[in-house]
């Protein structure tokens, strides 16, 4: 399957009956295909060659691209300037938007601000507290939380206003997401929360790291029960781990994150670590391309970015699809078949 590029974002741009947004990674999950997105770090810099630098090791294997907004609480450039940066010359980025920094004024500039520049996806999160990060000092806001901001994303892009009721005269053409974690406890409550999430406008979900797929099944059966089955699009959260000690530290010290025994038993006893992390990421993506009612991967590579490329190459998911890439030479052909 082969979708067609279409012009550097820039209004106006055609919207597909039942879409939302002119965007890449909405026509791909409406079309059927197995989508692919990933992250971008965005860098500790003022330079744009940065962020470019940093996008084009997935040219090719990915559908869209998430730029985090201060992941962990860290000071990073914006993810608005660097979704700015990557529309400018194509590519699909996904704008994350965290509640920890900013109130609902700020927030819905932003929204419209993204959307005015040609962002088409936004991912809306309530954010990591400040005490885990750099700046523990920072004074949080939290003025809403993920379901509240979709609410209010929904109403500018539905209703044509703001949340005070003032109208807007054009309003943000955009595919609305939010995140989920299948493997946190209680697990009898996650898709109940998803449940939520859906009701206030998320059209699709990348979920947190997913290293153990009995609990994501399990999280799919409940998911069905509550009839929430073709409400969304599910992108199932995977990543190589770098080592057991990696991973040992990860299920200690992360919330919410669940590393079965097994997979760091099988870490620890490899002769190269990385490759057998990279291994084990390949057949989770292979794996959780089988489970019904998912629909995608999030493939989050932290420090290991130059990875995801071979990940999603091997694990065959894409099937020939190659997601397009921005031609930095208009004679550049692109002759590469996924095996």
């Amino acid at each position: 399957m082969r979708f067609e590029d279409e012009p550097v974002p820039g209004y106006p741009l055609p919207i597909l009956p039942g879409h939302t947004s002119p965007g890449r990674l909405e026509r791909v999950l409406r079309a059927g295909a197995f989508a692919v997105t990933t992250e971008l770090a965005p860098p500790d810099s003022a330079d744009p060659d940065e962020v470019y630098a940093r996008a084009r090791v997935f040219d090719g294997y990915v559908d869209a691209i998430n730029a985090t907004d201060g992941s962990g609480a860290n000071c990073h450039m914006s993810s608005l300037a660097v979704c700015a940066l990557l529309t400018r010359i194509g590519y699909a980025p996904v704008m994350q938007i965290s509640c920890r920094d900013k109130n609902r004024i700020a927030i819905q500039g932003d929204v419209l601000g993204g959307a005015a520049m040609g962002v088409c996806n936004m991912l809306c999160l309530t954010g990591d507290g400040v005490q885990a990060g750099d700046h523990p000092q920072a004074k949080p806001v939290f003025d809403l939380d993920c379901v509240s901001l979709l609410e209010i994303a929904r109403t500018l892009r539905d209703e044509h206003k703001f949340q005070s009721g003032r109208k807007i005269s054009f309003a943000p053409r955009v595919f609305l997401g939010a995140a989920e974690n299948p493997s946190a406890l209680p697990h009898e409550w996650r898709a109940r929360r998803l449940a939520k999430k859906i009701a206030a406008g998320a059209q699709f979900i990348q979920t947190q790291y997913c290293y153990d797929l009995g609990i994501l099944r399990a999280f799919m059966r409940q998911v069905e029960d509550l009839g929430l089955e073709g409400k969304v699009f599910i992108l199932a959260g995977v990543g190589p781990l770098r080592s057991a000690k990696t991973a040992d530290w990860m299920r200690k010290n992360v919330p919410g994150m669940h590393v079965p025994d097994a997979l760091i038993e099988r870490l620890a006893g490899a002769k190269d670590q990385a490759r057998e992390g990279r291994e084990i990421c390949v057949e989770l993506i292979q794996q959780a391309r089988e489970i019904p009612g998912i629909h995608g991967v999030h493939v989050m590579a932290y420090r290991q970015e130059e990875s995801v490329a071979e990940i999603v190459d091997r694990s065959g998911v894409l099937r020939g699809r190659v997601p397009w890439y921005p031609a930095r030479d208009a004679n550049q052909s692109i002759n590469r078949t996924t095996t």
